[in-house]
Parts: structure tokens; C-alpha cells; sequence
């Protein structure tokens, strides 16, 4: 924002300079008014011509480039508007070379005046407004940060694969909130000998005659107390 403001600032008075530039001095006590935007390109003569169609025309243009970047907060904009008046500027400077023989600078008046140097400012007073200015923000940029789309930091595994789950590595349902193993629990090993209701009730067999898990077999039932 404040680049903005910086850089319009500076753009606003570079297209100042270049409107003023044409009510002064250019060459030879010659206002720059008195030159017609077609003597630019068919050559400089020494005839009056109106303000409306002489060199004021495109830098008015050019100022208008530089309120409409402004308004766009575009830089390119603003840049072309500083290209305009620094094209001008150099292509009278050629064509009134060519009409003069070639361009000195007088303090008498006889050379180059501050017209032409007030042009040249305000096309690098544009330009240089244009670089300070930020631009526009893209439409992602201006986003905020609660709306952007969340990250998975993990992929999804495919469907013929074993679905595991960081960090414990362990197959298992991708659901899983905690990251320690599911304790297991203790096989069914029977009724307690020890209680009356449960003594008639069928035991489980010994863990070496049991053959249904010979890696985890059933513990075996403590012996009941001795009777007194």
C-alpha cells in the first residue's frame, strides 16, 4: 500500500513535468508548443502550429496513462506512460539534430533549454514510479490464510496395499488416534476354581495339550488353597 502511494506520487509529478514541459524553452528560445506532432516524423520546420496538435498531445496522453495506472495500480501502465514521453523527447531531439546540423547546449539560449530537460525528468520520474509501485496482488496472494485448502501431509495408500498409519508403522485402519499398539488381552483360560458356583464348570487344558494357539497359550489356572 505504501509503495503504491510512494509510487503514484512520483508518477504524478513526472506527468506534471512533462505537461509543463511544453509551455517552456526547447531550442533556441522555441516553445514547445511550437512543434508539431508531424514534424516529429516528416521533419522540423519553422511554422506555427496549434497547442492542441503539437507536442503537448502526447504527453497529455502520457499523463493520462499515468492516472489510469494509478486508478489500475498497474506499473506497466505507468511505464509505458514514462516510454512515451522519453520516446518523444529522444525523437525530437534526433529530428531537430538533423534540422540544426546538431544540438548544443547555450546558457544564451541558443542550444537545448529547460523545456527539454523538464520532458526528460518526467519520463524517468514515471519510470522510477512505476518501479517503487507493489502492483496489484494476484487473487491467491489476497486470500487469507484461514481459507487456503489444508495440506495432507500423507498420501493415501492404495487400495491393494496395507493401510498403514505414521508413526508407528503398524497395519492397521488409517483411523487410528493413538500411536501405541493396541494392548492384547489375556485368552479366556476358564472358570475360577476357586469360586463355588464356577468349580463343576469344564477347564481349559493344559497349555501343552492346547492346540489352539501354541505361540500364545492360555496361562494356567493357579491351584486352589488347601482346605483346613
Amino acid at each position: 500500500m505504501i509503495r503504491n502511494v510512494l509510487g503514484s506520487a512520483v508518477a504524478l509529478a513526472g506527468a506534471a513535468s512533462a505537461v509543463l514541459s511544453p509551455f517552456r524553452d526547447w531550442y533556441g528560445g522555441r516553445a514547445g508548443r511550437d512543434y508539431r506532432v508531424a514534424d516529429l516524423f516528416e521533419g522540423i520546420t519553422a511554422g506555427e502550429t496549434g497547442v492542441l496538435v503539437s507536442i503537448l498531445l502526447p504527453f497529455l496522453g502520457a499523463a493520462l496513462l499515468v492516472v489510469l495506472g494509478m486508478v489500475l495500480r498497474s506499473r506497466l501502465v505507468v511505464a509505458l506512460a514514462g516510454l512515451v514521453v522519453l520516446g518523444f523527447t529522444i525523437l525530437w531531439m534526433v529530428r531537430q539534430g538533423q534540422a540544426a546540423g546538431s544540438l548544443v547546449v547555450g546558457g544564451d539560449g541558443a542550444g537545448l533549454q529547460v523545456g527539454v530537460v523538464n520532458a526528460l525528468a518526467g519520463g524517468v520520474l514515471m519510470l522510477i514510479g512505476a518501479l517503487l509501485m507493489s502492483g496489484r496482488r494476484s487473487r491467491r496472494e489476497r486470500r487469507p490464510v484461514r481459507e487456503r485448502e489444508p495440506v495432507e501431509p500423507f498420501a493415501v495408500p492404495a487400495a491393494d496395499q496395507v493401510d498403514t498409519w505414521p508413526p508407528t508403522q503398524e497395519p492397521g485402519m488409517s483411523v487410528q488416534t493413538s500411536p501405541w499398539p493396541e494392548p492384547e488381552v489375556d485368552p479366556y483360560t476358564g472358570p475360577d476354581p476357586r469360586d463355588p458356583r464356577t468349580r463343576s464348570y469344564p477347564r481349559a487344558p493344559h497349555p501343552e495339550d492346547d492346540p489352539r494357539d501354541p505361540v500364545h497359550p492360555p496361562h494356567r489356572p493357579p491351584p486352589p488353597p488347601p482346605r483346613g
